[in-house]
């Protein structure tokens, strides 16, 4: 899932990646509107809200959206970061530092217990990381934490069907990978309103728990590969012997 890249990387693995992490996505985007009243998986209309605040001149109301953008601009460089410098130690484990992240900040939330504008700033950072940690591991075929250019590479991929010069099959798996994507976002949103009234903010430990889970299921997975082949390997020995 977040191991594999270039040509190591199947359609596969950008399921599973795309499937817990925008479930993920959808858990944080509206946990952080029921809390905070603040969208915190994309900047899009922060950009807006602070055009507006800044032509009626309420200069405080203005800079709490550029603060907003600027957290999960913050999220992604970091992410970036230790993608990069971690790859160069260890490759299979460039995922680990942002994720490690995101489950502290989502963690932190709720033990702070807090609702105001430090709260939407942590998340926005934490999907600021997950979404460039998203990127970078599947050479930018997936994204997890907005869907407006998500809808718009669907609409596009959806029009090319209907001409002969597209790869018919290939064009199915990316329409396919983008509905899952919709879809499980649109599932951790449901489902993360739903827990949230039961929960409150404790809803956050849930996706936290995901990110851990997907984390143990990619190394365990790696494990059982590499026995597998220790045990092919040494079977073919022992008849060649």
């Amino acid at each position: 899932m977040f191991r594999h890249r270039g040509k190591n990387r199947r359609f596969s693995h950008n399921v599973r990646l795309a499937a817990v992490l925008s479930f993920v996505a959808g858990i944080v985007n509206i946990t952080g509107l029921l809390a905070t009243s603040v969208m915190t998986t994309n900047v899009t209309g922060h950009f807006a809200s602070f055009a507006e605040e800044f032509v009626r001149k309420n200069f405080a109301h203005a800079l709490a959206f550029v603060t907003y953008i600027f957290c999960f601009l913050l999220g992604s460089f970091v992410s970036a970061v230790a993608v990069q410098l971690t790859e160069r130690i260890r490759p299979e484990r460039r995922h680990v530092v942002p994720i490690l992240i995101e489950v502290a900040c989502l963690t932190g939330v709720v033990l702070t217990g807090s609702r105001d504008v430090r709260t939407a700033c942590v998340l926005l950072f934490a999907m600021g990381l997950q979404n460039a940690l998203v990127t970078s591991v599947s050479n930018a075929v997936v994204r997890t934490t907005h869907l407006t250019g998500l809808f718009t590479d669907l609409g596009i991929e959806l029009s090319r069907l209907f001409f002969a010069a597209f790869d018919r099959k290939r064009l199915i798996r990316s329409i396919e990978l983008r509905l899952l994507i919709i879809l499980c976002f649109f599932g951790g949103c449901v489902v993360g309103g739903y827990l949230f009234h039961l929960l409150d903010l404790s809803v956050l430990y849930v996706a936290a728990a995901l990110l851990l889970l997907a984390m143990v299921y990619d190394v365990t997975r790696i494990r059982l590969q590499l026995l597998r082949r220790r045990i092919r390997h040494h079977a073919s020995l022992t008849e060649t012997g």
